[in-house]
């Protein structure tokens, strides 16, 4: 299928998660993008697996969660086994209030996640173009010039924005001559995804480690069947074509006893890598998921964090080509993602050389000392919390950026965090929702915490139709002892009042103490770059 456009307000090359996620949520501000992928279609291999609470908070805002939900495995937490004995167990369970619908990882692979995405694009009518390769792509400070090949057709088309959403090998980045600094890890690993014959009792993500290697199990949506990745030994790291039967020695040596895989559905043989792109935007251009950032698997973050640089952009994109917000919004999207990025390679970095080191000191503190004090964190509920806000994703704050205006006296929860799952009783509907329903519908969501009287409620309606009418929603929330819970967790006092608007990506951007209209419009038109309606 060739594209019939010359023109595109923005081209979305790769298909992937990140892709089909930045694609779905212009989708939601009325923006059809054009997609293109190299491969033949979808991929029918799993790939990555571990879905983190954040993202499955996208996927409910875009209406899909109860879809992934069911095709998927919530893992239960992490079992250690040291040299092939049990060690240290972290259950998610016990993890305490995260604020989050999703207290676990949900297994359910990649291959899972894209058929959902494109189910969304295809029930809106925005196609992906398969089998069409990017072969060149100029830019000027307005406009980029994207050449393609389709079927051996070659053809230009120009759009006023392009998404580099194109893998670790990202022909628009290297287009842009964007440096790809980083290293790559010295073992070579396997990835295989059977069944096994052994059965474990409850499905937690089993992690051996051993002088011998490291392997993971991981499992999966189909009962039985397990992700197992490991490293493989020197003797091997030189044959390409391994089979099954040339790894499983390797892999029974690490774990202490034989495994034994009824049916193999994939195996390969890979190297890790972990590496940063120098910059994130270029001009017209803007570098999303493994393009921007590609680190090792622990902890299971890679497609998340690509999922949530889609997030990230394609709200701000909107507002700028729907002409709601100036251009200097955009500058925000590597300010907030970049730091989250490279926070992200040094700790996964660290985590991934230490697991894989076989120094003396550290098979030492592997056997002797990590189950110890692993028992002793994960009985500190501070430490609990800590690990599910790092790994679920739901932790990541952009206190930092320059898009937020905090004005209030609360020290808990700030402008720049993520809104927390809360659940509310609407008392005009006499039913329950929660903060996050709240903020299903595109745009900025406007939140009143506090008593008002009605002629208080009118004047805000009043200045938001007037000034920033279709992209601010509106809620009022006055006090009662029903949603004391939300009041306490913003720390709001009795007869005291808390603003808070939040953007479309259900971070907090502004918050303040007073309900003060000029204030905000101020914030809007000078920190994020709105302009009132017309």
């Amino acid at each position: 299928m060739n594209i019939s456009a010359e023109h595109t307000t923005v081209l979305i090359v790769g298909a992937g998660p990140s892709g089909l996620m930045m694609a779905a949520q212009l989708l939601r501000y009325g923006i059809q993008p054009v997609i293109i992928d190299s491969r033949q279609g979808p991929t029918s291999h799993s790939k990555a697996l571990a879905v983190q609470a954040r993202s499955l908070e996208i996927y409910r805002q875009l209406g899909v969660v109860d879809k992934v939900l069911a095709g998927g495995k919530p893992g239960k937490g992490i079992a250690f086994y040291e040299e092939g004995k049990p060690g240290a167990q972290l259950l998610l369970g016990n993890v305490g209030n995260v604020n989050t619908l999703y207290p676990y990882i949900l297994l359910y692979p990649q291959s899972s996640n894209e058929r959902v995405l494109l189910d969304y694009l295809t029930l809106n009518c925005c196609p992906v173009y398969w089998n069409t390769t990017l072969t060149s792509l100029t830019q000027t400070t307005t406009l980029a010039t994207a050449n393609i090949e389709s079927n051996g057709i070659s053809q230009t088309i120009t759009a006023d924005w392009v998404i580099g959403a194109d893998g670790a090998h990202s022909p628009v980045r290297k287009s842009l001559n964007i440096p790809f600094n980083g290293d790559t890890y010295k073992s070579l690993f396997y990835l295989i995804d059977g069944k096994l014959s052994e059965k474990f009792d409850i499905d937690l993500i089993r992690v051996f480690l051993s002088n011998k290697g490291l392997v993971g199990f991981f499992p999966m949506p189909d009962e039985g069947y397990y992700r197992i990745i490991g490293n493989l030994p020197d003797s091997l790291k030189h044959n390409e074509e391994l089979k099954l039967d040339e790894i499983l020695p390797s892999l029974n040596k690490v774990v202490g006893h034989e495994v034994t895989v009824e049916d193999c559905r994939w195996l390969i043989t890979y190297k890790l890598h972990h590496r940063m792109a120098d910059s994130f935007r270029q001009n017209r251009c803007f570098l999303i998921g493994d393009a921007a950032h590609i680190h090792s698997p622990v902890g299971g973050q890679g497609m998340n964090t690509g999922l949530q640089d889609a997030y990230n952009l394609a709200w701000k994109l909107a507002l700028v080509i729907n002409k709601k917000a100036n251009e200097s919004l955009l500058n925000s999207y590597a300010e907030e993602r970049m730091p989250v990025a490279k926070k992200l390679l040094k700790t996964t970095d660290s985590a991934f050389t230490f697991a894989m080191s076989n120094s003396f000191i550290s098979n030492l503190f592997k056997k002797y000392v990590m189950t110890r004090l692993l028992h002793f964190m994960w009985g500190k509920e501070r430490i609990r919390k800590f690990f599910f806000l790092t790994v679920s994703q739901t932790g990541i704050s952009y206190r930092e950026s320059k898009l937020n205006l905090h004005l209030s006296q609360a020290k808990t929860i700030k402008a720049g965090d993520r809104l927390p799952y809360l659940t509310v009783f609407d008392e005009k509907r006499q039913e329950e929702t929660d903060l996050h329903q709240w903020c299903f519908k595109p745009g900025f969501t406007l939140i009143l915490m506090g008593k008002l009287i009605e002629e208080d409620l009118f004047k805000v309606a009043k200045w938001i139709t007037q000034n920033h009418n279709g992209y601010i929603n509106f809620y009022y929330l006055p006090p009662s002892d029903k949603n004391q819970q939300v009041f306490d967790a913003f720390e709001v006092g009795q007869g005291q009042h808390r603003t808070l608007l939040v953007r479309p990506d259900m971070h907090i951007g502004f918050m303040n103490d007073a309900i003060d209209l000029d204030r905000m419009d101020r914030y809007l038109q000078g920190t994020v770059g709105i302009s009132h309606s017309n």
